[in-house]
């Protein structure tokens, strides 16, 4: 643990436990200390759905969880809905933004079909709204809308403990894919409105829980690297839809492990056909699509994040 996630770990109420995951499911907020039950933000990605459950299971310590809430509806967040809700017989409670696309389970609007990622069905019965106050163990938490990174995505705010669940709008070095501007769309303006959003609440914030990542208490360095970060990816709109390409490719070989190179181009010619949008966006006129594709594939194996041996593709 850094010294500056180990600050934020000594800021964290007793009453909040954090599950700090990986890049394939996203960390998790368990609040604890109600006589009604736990409640939990975000529920990681389903083919780690077992683990997710034991985590739950063992920090609930017997508790009963009464409710699960989700910051926004990527496959990484709320890829542990159903078979939590199913295990503990809780209801799940999402941002509005995509309600009616849960009910419909449009896999197309949800995101899922296009990134060639999963995601179990689930059934929310109410809509968490901007604006609204989330109530629990005495706390109040604040239901702050965060566009950007996903245009309906939320973030919670406790003032009492300063702590701010701030999902993929803010890490302790960047934030989210803007997954608006992968599809031609409008989305930095939204990030920097999120990122001053954040900043408005301080001094405020002791302790922020990202999406991913550790704990941090540094808002000030993090907000500050986020602008610095979105104001390159301005200047160069090609070199974020380049980041997002390699991030998309990286995930699935986190769930997956390894592949051939056939069964990875199958993968994208028939599922994750935001890759060929990317592609087409910004590349298409340099390049063909196989030999971007590749180009990927080297950058992710120079940095150590894939092992590229023949006709095998394998993460480090």
């Amino acid at each position: 643990m850094s010294d500056g996630s180990s600050a934020a770990a000594g800021l964290l109420p007793p009453d909040l436990r954090v599950l700090e995951r990986g890049w394939l499911s996203s960390n998790s907020v368990l609040m604890c200390g109600d006589p009604a039950g736990a409640l939990l933000v975000d529920s990681g990605y389903c083919s780690q759905g077992e683990q997710t459950a034991a985590l739950v299971r063992e920090a609930l310590a017997g508790d009963k969880l009464r409710l699960i809430v989700n910051t926004h509806l990527h496959s990484d967040h709320c890829g542990g809905n159903a078979r939590l809700a199913a295990e503990h017989g809780c209801p799940i409670w999402i941002p509005p933004g995509d309600y009616a696309a849960v009910l419909d389970w449009d896999e197309e609007r949800l995101s899922y079909r296009p990134t060639g990622q999963r995601c179990e069905r689930f059934h929310p019965v109410q809509a968490l709204l901007p604006g609204q106050t989330l109530g629990q163990a005495g706390r109040d938490w604040q239901c702050l809308a965060a566009a950007g990174h996903d245009p309906h995505s939320l973030v919670f705010f406790e003032p009492e403990a300063g702590v701010l669940i701030s999902a993929d709008a803010l890490w302790e070095h960047g934030f989210g894919i803007v997954f608006p501007e992968l599809d031609g769309e409008a989305g930095f303006d939204e990030v920097e409105a999120t990122l001053d959003l954040i900043e408005s609440l301080q001094p405020g914030i002791r302790c922020v829980i990202p999406g991913h990542g550790p704990m941090f208490a540094d808002v000030g360095r993090a907000l500050g690297e986020a602008r610095s970060r979105l104001a390159f990816f301005r200047q160069y709109p090609e070199r974020h839809t380049r980041h997002a390409a390699k991030a998309l490719l990286m995930f699935h070989m986190l769930e997956v492990g390894h592949c051939s190179r056939a069964e990875l181009e199958t993968w994208l010619a028939t599922q994750a056909t935001i890759h060929q949008r990317m592609w087409q966006l910004h590349f298409a006129s340099q390049l063909p699509l196989a030999d971007w594709t590749e180009s990927l594939l080297q950058e992710l194996a120079k940095s150590g994040a894939l092992r590229l041996n023949g006709a095998t593709i394998g993460c480090r």
